[in-house]
Parts: structure tokens; sequence; C-alpha cells
């Protein structure tokens, strides 16, 4: 009986073969989209955490009231829009962020950038480059870039955190000079000059009044710390001022009337023409958000046993949060390291306490609206003033400066172009800056020494064979200055290059050693390789080193079979030496 077998059709064939992948691949991307959005598992453990978290979010919301104020007030916007964003842009980012305790809301590193957009657009152009910055933020994180803030080296870091502390001290000047800087006017945007410009023009009477007030702060913030870190000193020392500016006469400006309600949501007009002239100030200010968000993640992670952070989800989160944010006509927001440490030392476990954080936010609101707006803003100065002190970490500065002088230059340098210039230039030139110092010590610590043959059974002709130990890496930084060491080479008739402890080599590396090889053979040298790492052997054969040698088997695994072969070659060469001329 014959036996027929089925006819495959193999269009039916590779179509199904496709739509396998495309089924296969919808599933992952469905699944990665999944890990992207908020799920039960955020709140797993809630029923045993809820009572911690719900005195952390009171806690840290008390804490949050007059840094929100005072962080909307020095954008050279509104208190009531720094308090719309902390309410807003913190309880989505709680919601959609990839950390369990982060705090987001307006931070001074934000100000600082805020303050020139507000000096060149204007107040209402805010809220439209809010939303694009949150739409570039939510974009990273779609497209997992959120493992690229661990490139940024810690003294940049620690500089970067210098100079913002310093401009948010200086941003407060003119805050305390006279009642009709309390708004950024004819003013610099830079820091450093607006303080210098207000301090000339300073009102004697105000600057009286408004240092009392901030020496009143401060002094409550100080105190109160060291009774209790979790006692809102802040607000305490605002609530004095307050009280004592109502009932004894006084220049001091305040914040003055704060809707009783959240406005309206509303899209920000946005034309071809806008986009194009405010693309760069959102870019700017979407770097900065993912750059503080994922550093402020990072440090949360640190800080308690509450799970890992996903940096790429914590970026999704971060864009959502400064999209809502611009709805209700509020600033950027970011991750705030101060806000998110108060809240894990309070006894944050899960998310709950970041959004109790912004209901609290949310019934001043709705219930105080009145007594906030009697806030002096000089109160506010006192609370930033002593914020941006705490910011500076004398202790790591001091490790920082005496570590190297590298790391000490990086530091200092990417300090001072926080201040003079850009916030985002200080981070992308203190980058730039530690990877040349990196790339400097990694060529110090590779290279090549030239080394005579030493061995326990001396034969010979020793004398004319060396051996180049090749160590560190060998790539384009040093590659030049290994052939230069090689090249210069005196009389031999072999070399060896033991190869053993190269840890790493890269493409120029190769060619420059595939020359080396060959510049060698020219000048009748012959040359040995020892002890190719496996990892490198594929590059070296790829880039022509092997096609360089005289001979393919010029490869040996043990020195002592190198040292065997080259003494061969040896013999070989003073045996032709010695034949008489024929």
């Amino acid at each position: 009986m014959n036996r027929q077998f089925p006819t495959i059709d193999p269009d039916r064939l590779a179509a199904d073969d496709a739509r396998t992948l495309l089924r296969d691949r919808a599933r992952s991307a469905l699944r990665q989209t999944a890990e992207l959005l908020p799920g039960r598992a955020d709140y797993r453990g809630l029923r045993g955490t809820w009572k911690a978290d719900l005195v952390a979010g009171v806690t840290v919301g008390i804490v949050a009231l007059p840094l929100a104020l005072g962080f909307g007030v020095s954008s050279g916007l509104t208190a009531e829009q720094g308090l719309v964003t902390a309410i807003v842009a913190g309880l989505l980012a709680a919601v959609f962020g990839g950390s369990n305790v982060q705090v987001s809301g307006p931070t001074g590193a934000m100000v600082v950038v805020l303050l020139p957009i507000v000096a060149s657009h204007g107040a209402r152009a805010v809220a439209a480059v809010t939303l694009l910055a949150g739409l570039i933020v939510l974009a990273t994180g779609v497209v997992r870039l959120g493992r690229v803030v661990s490139i940024i080296p810690w003294p940049v870091i620690e500089g970067f955190t210098l100079g913002i502390a310093c401009i948010i001290f200086l941003q407060q000047v003119p805050l305390v000079t006279s009642p009709e800087q309390a708004a950024p006017g004819e003013l610099s945007t830079n820091a450093l000059v607006a303080a210098i410009q207000s301090l000339a023009k300073a009102d004697p009477l105000h600057l009286a009044w408004a240092l009392g007030a901030v020496a009143i702060v401060v002094v409550c913030m100080i105190v109160c710390s060291k009774i209790n870190p979790l006692v809102p000193g802040s607000l305490i020392g605002i609530a004095i001022v307050a009280v004592l500016a109502l009932v004894v006469p006084n220049p001091l400006a305040t914040i003055g009337a704060i809707p009783a309600a959240l406005p309206a949501p509303s899209l920000p007009a946005l034309d071809p023409d806008l986009v194009a002239t405010l693309l760069p100030a959102a870019l700017t200010v979407a770097a900065l958000a993912a750059i503080e968000s994922l550093l402020s993640a990072r440090v949360a992670a640190g800080l308690a046993d509450t799970g890992v952070y996903d940096p790429d989800r914590e970026l999704v989160g971060q864009g959502v949060a400064s999209i809502g944010s611009s709805l209700f006509g509020g600033m950027p927001a970011t991750g705030a390291i101060a806000r998110t440490s108060v809240n894990v030392r309070a006894g944050a476990r899960t998310r709950l306490a970041a959004i109790i954080h912004a209901v609290i936010l949310l019934a001043v609101v709705y219930a105080a609206s009145g007594p906030v707006g009697t806030i002096p803003l000089a109160a506010l100065a006192g609370v930033l003033f002593l914020t941006a002190v705490r910011m500076v970490n004398v202790a790591t500065a001091r490790i920082i400066l005496r570590s190297s002088r590298s790391d000490a230059l990086t530091f200092l340098l990417t300090a001072l172009i926080t201040v003079a210039f850009d916030l985002i230039a200080a981070v992308l030139i203190g980058v730039v800056l530690a990877a040349v110092f990196a790339l400097r010590r990694t060529a110090r610590s590779s290279g090549v020494t030239l080394e005579p043959i030493r061995s326990e059974d001396p034969q010979p002709g020793d004398e004319e064979i060396l051996a180049a130990r090749f160590t560190g890496q060998l790539f384009f930084v040093s590659a030049e200055r290994v052939f230069e060491t090689v090249m210069a080479v005196g009389p031999a008739t072999v070399v060896i290059l033991r190869m053993s402890l190269l840890e790493a080599v890269d493409s120029s590396g190769a060619r420059v050693l595939s020359e080396l090889i060959r510049g060698l053979e020219q000048r009748g040298i012959t040359v040995l390789i020892k002890g190719v790492r496996p990892g490198h052997a594929e590059l070296l054969r790829k880039v022509g080193v092997v096609d360089a040698l005289r001979h393919h088997r010029h490869l040996f695994d043990t020195f002592d079979e190198a040292l065997e072969h080259a003494r061969s070659h040896v013999r070989r060469a003073r045996a032709v030496e010695s034949e008489p001329d024929r």
C-alpha cells in the first residue's frame, strides 16, 4: 500500500509563521506596557501598613505646604500654581510612578529652570512648557531610558546639588529687599546678578522687617528639628510670622488671595510656531525632571526596605504628573528628595502616604485658602533660605575635594556652571569632564612594558629576544602610546607579545596592534603572540592581527612554548649568519 505524505503549502506555512511572530510580539508589547501601569501589587501589604502610611502622608503634607507655596512664588509664578502642582502632580506621580515612597511636586531645581522661561516667554507659557516636557518624559519612560541616569558620576550629582542650593538661596534675596521686587520684574534671569541688583535697590525698612521674619522661621525650623525631626518647624514659623504680621503694622508683601478650589482643567494653547519656540525650554525641563526624579527615587530605595523602584515606570509617572499639572495651570514636577526623605522617616511603606500628602494639600485649598493668602512672602523666603543651606552636605563636599584632583575639579566646575549658566549644561559638561578624566586614568593604568628574557635555564641568544607585556586596556586613548613604546625597541630577532594580562581591547587598539606587528616584521623582527584571551580572539582576527603575523602558527597559549619557538628562530638566524659566503 502506497502512502502519500501531505503536501505542504510554503505560502501558507510562511503566513502561519508571520501570524505567530506578530502574536508573540503583541503579547510581549502588552506585557511590557502592563509593567509601566499601576497594578494591585503596588498596594501589597496595605492592610498592615495603612496606619503608618496615613501618619506619614499627613506629616509630609504639612511639610510640603510651605515649600509648594515658596517654590511657586520663586518660579516667577504664584503660590497657587505651586500648590496646584503639589496636589495634582503629587497624586498622579504617586499612582503612576515607579517608587513606593517617592513624593513629587515643585522643587528648587525646577525653580531655577522656570525663572528664565517666565522672564523670556511669560507666565502663560509655563503650562505649555509643562505639557511638552511631560510628553517628553513620558516618551523616555515608554522607550525604556530610565537607566541612563546611572551614568552620571557622583561628583557631578553633588556639584549639581551644590549649584542648585546656591541658586535657591540667591533667588530669595529679592523677596526680602523690597515689596516691589517680591515678584520678578526688571531683574536679571541670573540668580546671582538678580540678587546683587535687588540689594542695590533695597528698601531698608522692608529689609529689616523681612530679615526679622526670616529669622523667626529659621529659628523655629532649627529648634523643632532638634526636638523632633517630624515636627513641622517651617509651618510653625510661618504661622508665627503671619499672626505677627496681622497684629503689627508692617510693609511686608503677602501671598495674596488664593482660590478656594482647584481651577477647571483646560488644555494649554499650542500651535506649531509656539511649539517650535518653547521646545528648547521643554527639553531642558524634561531632562531636569527625569534626572532629579530618578536620583530621588534611587535615594528613596536606599533609605528604607520598601521595594526596588522601576526607573522606566518612574519616568512614565513623572510624565503623566507634569501633563496633569499643565491641565490645571501648574508647573513641572519632579521627585523631591527632601519630602521623600521626610516621608520615609515618618514611616511610609506604600504609595498611600504620597496620596494622603496630596489630599492634605487639597484640603488646605478648600478649607484654609484665606489664612494661607495672608502669609508674608518673607516667611516663605526663610523656609527656602534654610532649605538651600541644608541641601549642602559639607561632609560629602569635603570627601570629594579630598578624594582626587579630577573629582574635585569636576565637582567645583559643575557647581560653578550651574550657578553661572545652566543646569543641564552643567550636568552635560560635568559628565563629559568626568569621562575625560576617567579615560585619562584608564589610559595611564594601561600600557606595555618591554622585558628581557629571564629564564632559570638561560641559553645563548636569549638577549636577542624581548617580551612586550600588555596590561590594562588597549583602546583608542592608549593605543598610540603603546605603538610608540614597542616600535622604539632596539635590535632584536624576536619580540613576544604577552597579552594574557590585557583586560580589554577595542577596534582601534586591535588595529594599532596589527600595524605594530607589520612594522616590526618589516624591520626583520619576528613577532610571536602569547596568551590571547578568548573574548579578544575574534576581534583580533577580524581586524587583521593574525594576518599580520609571519605565520599563523605564531600564536601560543603559554610563554614556555612561545620562548622555545623564539629560540629556534634565533638559532636559525645565527646559523644563517655563520654560513660562509658562496
